[in-house]
């Protein structure tokens, strides 16, 4: 009986110490001339980034104000505008300059969770199949004069309607049992994609974050970002707030026209 209650305590107590240990999601708000837009954080697949965002929101961080150079600690998105809004895509905000040149004075390094997918069973995507095809099927063409004519079947199907449809109509273990081929078949698949929503940073290349960001609004995701960008949150209450920013009348450079500018006025954290 003692021995069971030990047990348990310990179990208790371990709970305890996890829950310590994990970082707690918060939640952010910014406020704008148009309305309030409520987003989730995602502190497990981006510490870094989101502590950024918000130390330069509540004002607890130093950073470089382009305007005088000086080094102040104040909140940073307060007043600022989002200076670029392109409809069916994102609409992005952060310059201190309001011109998508500007930052905070300093950078920091992209994060990109990933996870291993072992593949098995049925093919379910066109990067599934493409993934068949560059490592199963194609090595064991090059090393046959005289394929297994139901990997050659599939192979001119492949040909013909220049899509990975017809690698779909079979398992990795039939291809496996085909070609042969006993190795584990895996890729590295993104924990956070630039999805409809999402928070992102923009950058100007590898490793360039600073301050600015964009919420995408295309409804399909934008695939093509991902790997690119670091995904750090997600809206969950105002998107119609940022379907009205994306919609505004814009001039030069994607940047809404004077009489229509959306400005972040405070960015609250819950």
């Amino acid at each position: 009986m003692q021995k069971k209650i030990l047990i348990i305590v310990m179990a208790i107590i371990a709970l305890i110490a996890l829950s310590a240990g994990k970082k707690k999601e918060k939640t952010v708000i910014i406020q704008t001339n148009y309305g309030d837009i409520e987003l989730e954080m995602f502190y497990d697949l981006a510490p870094k980034t989101v502590e950024n965002f918000i130390s330069l929101a509540q004002g607890t961080k130093e950073w470089t104000d382009p305007k005088t150079n000086e080094k102040v600690k104040r909140p940073f998105y307060d007043g600022l505008i989002f200076h670029r809004v392109i409809k069916d895509f994102m609409i992005q905000g952060g310059c201190p300059l309001g011109t998508g040149s500007g930052g905070p004075g300093y950078r920091f390094e992209d994060e990109f969770p990933s996870e291993e997918i072992i593949l098995t069973g049925e093919i379910k995507s066109d990067d599934q199949a493409m993934l068949v095809y560059q490592k199963i099927i194609m090595p064991y063409m090059q090393a046959n004069q005289e394929p297994n004519e139901d990997i050659l079947e599939v192979v001119n199907k492949v040909s013909k309607v220049q899509n990975g449809h017809p690698i779909m109509e079979h398992t990795i273990e039939w291809y496996q049992e085909k070609t042969g081929f006993n190795e584990t078949l895996s890729y590295e698949k993104m924990k956070a994609s630039v999805d409809y929503g999402t928070l992102c940073m923009a950058n100007s290349g590898p490793n360039t974050n600073g301050s600015q960001f964009f919420i995408v609004t295309k409804k399909e995701g934008c695939a093509w970002l991902n790997g690119k960008h670091t995904v750090f949150g997600k809206v969950v209450k105002g998107m119609d707030i940022v379907h009205i920013i994306e919609n505004l009348p814009t001039g030069h450079g994607d940047r809404p026209i004077k009489e229509k500018t959306a400005t972040i006025n405070h960015i609250i954290v819950k």
